[in-house]
């Protein structure tokens, strides 16, 4: 009853109508009951609107969209806590990020000439307030006019200058800093070139005269350190060490990076503010009523909201830790984005990120996604100015570049959202472009050399000279194999994917990732057929069933649970499998062919430990096993790689150039941060991809010459030993191997990260393959003699995909009554190629792609259906015109 009562409060609170404004009233009172002094201020009243709502909501008659402030009033009582309690919580916060907190706005009427402020609103943002007089308003944003105009006295004491420091250990910035207001906040930056430039290294700290400062492998001789204080008048006071002092040289690492390697355009830390904790912020509105559709629950099982948590990536990260220093910045933008942008990632190796850095990509960062192309009459126009103020232009989308809005306002693919929040219509998140963002990932430590696939170490210890990634060594392309692919042209006919999308064309990432389904995408909000469900289900298996022992108490296991059953189905919609009798010389034979059926490489995404395979026994008549290739052992981990087996995987390493200048050897290496070429790449292209697009988009196929352009298919033939009378194909995927488990157990010499994960891979069963698809042939060629005992089945289409016609061929275990039809995806009868009866034995249908009336049929997919009197077979076929 109370759980049914609260749930009935949220909705009140997260749907957004001018009848909310009477439900609100409890918070007014609330509010002007701690703050009696602001009664009759222009809190409560203002000439062009009396007894108004505009504390909290941007509409001053209430209802809609809250300000900053009421977001975090809300924020408060959704949280359980009484209106009072919620006001009192949100008092020390500065909700509007103009300097000030409420406390300050609303009571101190002695250092400013103008407050009481609005706690929620200043200038950039107060055009937005609706139902008021802006002349009403503009008095009345932020504190000014103090009696104070004396800024703090503020006196550095270390470091003074001449010292020498250690990268990546923490040191003690101390000053002495004295105001007659009192000192209510200070910043701390870093200058790297004797004082003409400046960065952020810490925000907001409270009064206090010193802090544990972690040194960031930025070596040299020219630092210094600035303390900037202010007062409760606002006033700035700053003062920096005396003179120069240097930050020495980190000792270690394979290739002698810094942090200025991997630095790269977009928003810097402190560049937007802290994001909002989801658990407090999101979960509310957006979780709790639905779990098959709400974003809550499908994003806690997800790989995104668990990205800083997985222990194969902790283990990977100190490995390229040891081997390029600093490199760890670069994985810390896309797995805790919140923490890098929030300054905690100067500890390139995640030693400072916090329990909510953990939640990965979470939803206020993506929801304050800003497009960093800008397109006029597309974004929104607030971009313009908010892309104009980074210090580099971002050129494209990809390497974690990403550019947040400094504002809280959030972003999605509905114009018509219902929001208690600010909000704003966004283009870019309806684009696969959204996802590129961490989904192409570049080494910027090299550039591109003088032929295709060279690449060579840039001068270190300076930023890329362009910020190109295409100038860059290609650690990821999964969005870029999707740019050039079918895909990204219009769309392909996918329905597996397309959840309920009308007609069953997909197209962008989300299409597929985050399929179409029918439900809210917040309490209260409207019903959509259209919603994009969180999932974001992709093909990591393994790591759901690591994180707990890692990080219990911060996940939900029955939201991994149901992420992991995601990702297993979605394994098995990715690949299409199909086996044809290919004697060879007299003797039996198979080819296997494995269709890609995804919009990049199968597979794609981190190339290290990932792999794709195919097994294929074949039997006597006496079922006894006689042959075996890409035979996978459960309890070792092994797949043997005998000279027939086909594994689909990318093999990048170290080039002998680079290996001689580093003093390593050069050959195919895990080490991945130190790669510099791709020795092989057999992994299946997409649908509509060229071999010269995906050589430009720095993913060609390599040492592997089984592909034509626009192929999406591998066909691999086996040659059986006599005797084969049955085959069993299976094709299985497997997130991390044996090799690579071992490597990031043999490699770490840091800590004991690698021997844990090893011995929890082995302990949840050595990541389990996952099968993606089987099939079965009775052979009719055994090459050793007789008459083979037929078994009534339907072999693949060939070929298939196809234009204008295909061959099926099926064989009889007896004779009788045979239909053979063909059908559309949504079960419609297309026509009927056998209706009869046939003797038991091989035949073969052709199907000309016209329905029954002779009419040509449409490009899509459609199902062949053989039935019997005592069997039913269906295959898979793709007309393509």
């Amino acid at each position: 009853m109370r759980r049914t009562l609260f749930r009935m409060i949220v909705a009140a609170l997260c749907l957004a109508a001018a009848g909310v404004a009477q439900a609100r009233n409890p918070i007014r009172t609330a509010f002007f009951n701690r703050y009696p002094a602001a009664v009759n201020s222009a809190l409560d009243e203002l000439p062009s609107h009396a007894n108004h709502c505009g504390v909290c909501h941007f509409d001053f008659n209430g209802g809609g969209p809250r300000n900053p402030y009421g977001l975090s009033v809300e924020i408060g009582v959704n949280n359980g806590l009484s209106n009072a309690a919620a006001v009192a919580a949100a008092e020390p916060q500065d909700a509007d990020n103009d300097g000030f907190s409420a406390l300050i706005e609303v009571t101190d009427t002695v250092n400013f000439a103008n407050t009481p402020t609005f706690p929620g609103l200043k200038a950039a943002n107060a055009g937005s307030a609706l139902n008021v007089s802006q002349a009403d308003l503009v008095d009345h944003l932020t504190p000014s006019g103090g009696l104070d105009v004396d800024p703090p006295l503020v006196t550095v004491t270390w470091p003074a200058g001449g010292e020498s420091v250690v990268p990546n250990t923490t040191a003690n910035v101390t000053w002495t800093a004295t105001d007659p207001s009192g000192i209510a906040a200070i910043d701390v930056s870093l200058s790297e070139d004797g004082g003409v430039h400046w960065e952020t290294v810490a925000r907001n700290l409270p009064a206090s005269s010193s802090y544990a400062w972690f040194v960031p492998n930025l070596p040299g001789a020219t630092s210094r350190i600035r303390v900037q204080a202010r007062d409760a008048a606002g006033n700035v006071g700053h003062d920096d060490s005396a003179s120069d002092f240097t930050i020495a040289p980190h000792v270690g690492g394979v290739a002698p990076t810094t942090l200025r390697d991997f630095r790269l355009p977009g928003t810097q830390p402190f560049g937007s503010g802290e994001l909002d904790n989801p658990d407090g912020t999101c979960s509310t509105c957006h979780g709790g009523y639905s779990t098959a559709v709400e974003p809550w629950s499908n994003w806690r099982g997800s790989m995104m909201g668990n990205t800083m948590r997985d222990p194969v990536f902790a283990a990977t990260m100190v490995i390229a830790e040891q081997d390029a220093p600093a490199s760890g910045d670069l994985c810390l933008r896309c797995h805790t984005p919140g923490g890098w942008q929030a300054g905690r990632s100067t500890d390139t190796s995640g030693g400072m990120v916090t329990t909510t850095d953990r939640q990965g990509v979470q939803c206020d960062f993506c929801h304050r996604q800003v497009d960093p192309i800008y397109q006029a009459g597309v974004s929104p126009a607030v971009d313009e100015g908010i892309l104009a103020n980074l210090e580099a232009p971002v050129l494209g989308y990809g390497n974690g570049q990403f550019v947040t809005d400094p504002d809280p306002v959030r972003r999605g693919p509905y114009a018509d959202a219902q929001a208690s929040h600010q909000f704003l219509d966004s283009a870019f998140h309806r684009t696969a472009n959204l996802c590129g963002t961490c989904h192409d990932v570049s080494n910027p430590a090299f550039v591109a050399g003088d032929a295709p696939g060279k690449y060579d170490v840039q001068a270190l210890d300076t930023p890329h000279p362009d910020g190109n990634t295409r100038n860059m060594f290609p650690v990821e392309r999964t969005f870029s194999e999707w740019s050039v692919s079918a895909y990204a042209e219009g769309g392909v006919y996918a329905p597996q994917f397309a959840g309920v999308k009308p007609g069953g064309v997909v197209s962008t990432c989300q299409d597929c990732h985050m399929a179409d389904a029918t439900g809210r995408g917040a309490v209260g909000g409207p019903m959509r057929t259209d919603l994009g469900v969180h999932d974001f289900t992709g093909g990591n298996h393994f790591v759901p069933d690591l994180i707990p022992a890692w990080h219990p108490g911060e996940f939900d296991q029955t939201a991994l649970n149901a992420g992991k059953a995601r990702v297993t189905a979605m394994l098995q919609k990715a690949a299409t499998l199909e086996v044809f009798e290919s004697p060879v010389g007299g003797g039996p034979g198979v080819t296997v062919r494995v269709t890609n059926e995804t919009a990049h490489k199968l597979p794609s995404g981190y190339p290290e430990g990932r792999r794709i395979w195919v097994n294929v026994r074949a039997f006597d008549a006496q079922a006894v096993l006689i042959y075996e290739s890409g035979a996978y052992d459960a309890a070792t981990g092994v797949l043997t790689h005998d000279p027939d087996a086909k594994i689909y995987h990318i093999e990048p390493g170290t080039s002998h150039r680079l290996g001689a200048i580093l003093g390593i050897a050069a050959g195919p290496s895990f080490h991945f941060v130190l790669n510099d070429t791709v020795f092989m790449d057999n992994r299946i292209p997409p649908r509509g991809a060229s071999l010269a697009e995906l050589e430009a988009v720095q993913s060609p196929v390599v040492g592997y010459g089984g592909y034509e352009d626009g192929q999406f298919w591998d066909d691999t033939l086996y040659d059986l030993p006599a005797g084969a009378s049955i085959v069993e194909v299976a094709l299985y995927y497997q997130s991390i191997s044996k090799e690579y488990v071992e490597f990031l157990r043999d490699a770490n010499t840091t800590n004991a990260m690698g021997q844990d994960l090893h011995d929890a891979w082995v302990a949840q069963g050595r990541a389990a393959p996952v099968l993606m698809g089987s099939e079965q042939l009775v052979l009719a060629s055994t090459g050793a003699g007789g008459v083979p005992a037929w078994r009534t089945a339907l072999a693949p289409a060939s070929p298939n995909p196809f234009n204008p016609s295909t061959e099926l061929r099926f064989t009889l275990a007896r004779q009788g009554r045979v239909g053979l039809r063909i059908f559309d995806e949504r079960g419609r009868l297309v026509r009927d190629l056998i209706a009869e009866t046939l003797a038991a034995g091989e035949h073969v249908a052709t199907w000309d792609g016209r329905d029954g009336d002779g009419r040509a049929a449409a490009s899509g997919v459609y199902v062949a259906e053989l039935r019997t009197s005592d069997a039913r077979e269906l295959r898979k076929l793709t007309l393509v015109k």
